[in-house]
């Protein structure tokens, strides 16, 4: 049985704004159920990239935030205090700033009555920047964390996290949050044959012209959809209603609305598969009739077909969207919203984190 009221200690990038921040619906699902369960969380975010005047929520009754400035000295004294007060001791891959240092002091942090984790958001980029580079300072770190938890990556992450000394790498994946995430009314201004949600990255851009742009430009009756920061100056079909940032008050509507919305995975990802993004939950939540490029380890989530659509290219998903009517789509989107009840709420995902924390700290016999 794991210890009530763990006092949880979480460094992270943000947990009240997403700008810029893809993680923080995952970090607030986390959070949010664990809390649920009798844990006290504080996450520790710093002040920078203008996220604190792009709140999405106000500090939340489900964990104390402290938002510190990119001051050392200031952080170093927050540290101190963590390791008099914390069960368990989290730092977060992509911070911001001061992620080596970071990295180094809580792993320093390791006592025999606490835990000190890593949690990599971004698992493919840390494991090719450490296999780039065998000086990279991270490397003698792996061994010291008592857990490396991982957004997503299945066995190829875990082998490789593995032969980097991890003790126990274990992947928390995305998931529903039910209180957030849910079927709404339609909205005209969401309108669409095709939506698609996410942040102009450099390891997404070509993706993006292949399973969104290219169909946009070969079904130029077809409305189309884009939503997410960066694209401003993109050159885009007249047919693309470019949204620029989508607040998550929104995100219900924009995945409610259009016939189908589009998951298109950053290449990092997509090579190691089995690392759903946080928004195919959330439109799964919204009943979405949800169409992704094509990454190992779908089935594992979604039963292609009948809950998700697969694509391997655009002409494919050109081909859907012209055979793809209003009744087939909301029929997917009602299966996919059952499955994630029924799987992938972070209920689940909260339960699990429970038994890894049990068995470290109060002699759970395994984590399964």
């Amino acid at each position: 049985m794991a210890k009530k009221n763990l006092k949880i200690a979480f460094f992270g990038s943000s947990i009240v704004s997403a700008y810029w921040n893809g993680a923080a619906t995952y970090y607030r699902g986390i959070v949010k159920s664990l809390n649920k369960m009798g844990h006290s969380v504080t996450f520790y975010e710093p002040n920078i990239f203008e996220r604190q005047k792009n709140r999405d929520i106000e500090d939340p009754d489900w964990c104390e935030v402290i938002i510190y400035e990119k001051d050392k000295l200031n952080l170093r004294s927050l540290l101190r205090g963590v390791q008099e007060e914390a069960d368990v001791i989290i730092k977060a891959s992509g911070v911001g700033v001061f992620d080596e240092f970071l990295e180094y002091e809580v792993a320093m942090m390791k006592e025999e009555d606490n835990l000190v984790i890593f949690w990599d958001v971004d698992a493919p980029a840390t494991l090719e920047r450490m296999e780039e580079d065998n000086s990279d300072p991270f490397i003698p770190l792996v061994p010291e964390y008592d857990f490396i938890l991982t957004y997503g990556g299945g066995k190829p992450v875990i082998e490789t996290y593995e032969s980097f000394g991890a003790q126990k790498c274990i992947p928390i994946y995305n998931a529903l949050d039910t209180e957030t995430h849910f079927p709404v009314e339609e909205e005209e201004k969401f309108n669409a044959t095709l939506a698609f949600l996410g942040n102009r990255l450099p390891d997404r851009e070509k993706r993006v012209e292949e399973f969104f742009i290219k169909p946009a430009n070969e079904l130029t009756n077809e409305n189309f959809i884009l939503g997410g920061s960066g694209w401003g100056d993109k050159n885009l079909p007249s047919n693309v209603n470019y949204l620029g940032h989508v607040y998550t008050i929104d995100h219900n509507a924009f995945n409610s609305s259009p016939r189908a919305v589009l998951n298109i995975s950053r290449n990092s990802m997509a090579t190691f598969g089995f690392s759903p993004a946080t928004r195919v939950f959330e439109a799964a939540g919204a009943a979405a009739c949800i169409i992704t490029d094509y990454w190992e380890g779908i089935e594992q989530f979604f039963e292609p077909g009948k809950e998700i659509l697969v694509v391997k290219n655009g002409d494919e998903l050109t081909k859907i969207l012209k055979e793809l009517n209003d009744a087939e789509a909301r029929k997917i989107g009602k299966a996919a919203l059952k499955r994630v009840l029924g799987e992938h709420t972070y209920q689940h995902r909260a339960k699990l984190l429970e038994k890894i924390f049990s068995k470290e700290l109060f002699g759970e016999e395994s984590v399964k």
